[in-house]
């Protein structure tokens, strides 16, 4: 039964992520923002989990501030983390993505069309670049969602966090919203091909202000309540 799913997955997914980026393509010729695109991967990634048999429960939405753009900061998992979040998340948000990712046919080009945002992490001159670049996009209104592991976690526990994150929120000067994601990581284990049918819990926390604290505090903080929220989702999962 797994490898049957695993099959419609891959190949009618295939297929219909290719449709949707011929859906994506078009949009942009009735709106340059990527509003409409969002709109577009927040319904591929409903129907690609719902192919795959994963459910999605979320909590903490009130938490998300009325006005304004945020920061959302979630820990990595797996790969099922982005369609999770770009579903289930109930915001107009752009991701922040390593810059070799752009390069995946079809995928990387909707990811372009949608605005995202490309940073280069092999040198730090141009990390800084981008960090610059995505903070002037969130200051102009556009939210962000971001990895502060970097990459996924291989065990049931959090990676230390990038400074470069905190960075862009205190040049942003805008709120965190710290995002716990569970159950993601056996969906589709790291380098495999089968998937796994799954419960996934995504719990959004209270906003952590930016205004008056350091690189190092911001981290600190967004780590712990992010631990905080993944661990109480780990006791009642």
């Amino acid at each position: 039964m797994m490898f049957l799913r695993t099959l419609v997955v891959w190949g009618l997914g295939l297929l219909i992520t290719t449709a949707f980026f011929l859906l994506i393509l078009a949009s942009t010729a009735i709106d340059s923002t990527g509003s409409y695109a969002h709109s577009l991967g927040r319904l591929w990634s409903r129907v690609m989990l719902s192919l795959a048999g994963v459910r999605v429960s979320i909590t903490g939405v009130e938490n998300l501030p009325k006005e304004g753009p945020v920061i959302l900061a979630s820990n990595h998992q797996g790969a099922f983390d982005i369609p999770a979040l770009q579903g289930y998340v109930p915001v107009q948000f752009r991701w922040i993505a390593k810059k070799s990712l752009f390069k995946i046919p079809i995928i990387g080009w909707s990811m372009r069309l949608s605005g995202y945002i490309p940073v280069e992490r092999e040198r730090a001159s141009k990390a800084l670049r981008s960090i610059e670049e995505a903070s002037k996009k969130i200051k102009g209104g556009t939210s962000v969602l971001i990895f502060p592991e970097g990459t996924r976690s291989p065990k049931d526990e959090l990676l230390p966090f990038k400074r470069g994150s905190f960075l862009l929120a205190v040049k942003s000067g805008v709120p965190i919203v710290p995002v716990s994601i569970r159950g993601t990581r056996e969906i589709l284990k790291k380098g495999g091909f089968l998937i796994k049918p799954a419960s996934v819990t995504i719990v959004l926390g209270k906003p952590i202000p930016t205004e008056g604290l350091r690189e190092a505090d911001l981290l600190s903080r967004t780590r712990d309540a992010i631990e905080a929220s993944y661990n109480g989702s780990k006791r009642i999962a």
